[in-house]
């Protein structure tokens, strides 16, 4: 591997989602002042996210379905040559 090229901080970071209150350590080079004490005893460095796999509605089931039928009917009937 090249010299120089990979940040210096790459360390374990919690980052959890404040909406679900879900959380999560994984390596990062992500920079902030809060922390947390981990499940193991151990403190890391703390990223609050406001949306995550666990609140996003995509991943959550919860997402709106659009109605692009019967947008695509509106449309050509509107616009549709007389």
């Amino acid at each position: 591997m090249k010299k120089g090229i990979h940040p210096e901080n790459y360390r374990p970071v919690v980052f959890r989602d404040m909406s679900v209150d879900h959380a999560f350590l994984v390596r990062s080079t992500a920079v902030t002042s809060d922390t947390i004490v981990w499940e193991d005893g151990n403190t890391y460095p703390l990223v609050k996210l406001e949306i995550s796999n666990k609140s996003h509605p995509f991943f959550t089931g919860k997402q709106k379905m659009l109605d692009s039928a019967g947008r695509v009917e509106r449309f050509n009937k509107k616009y549709a040559k007389k």
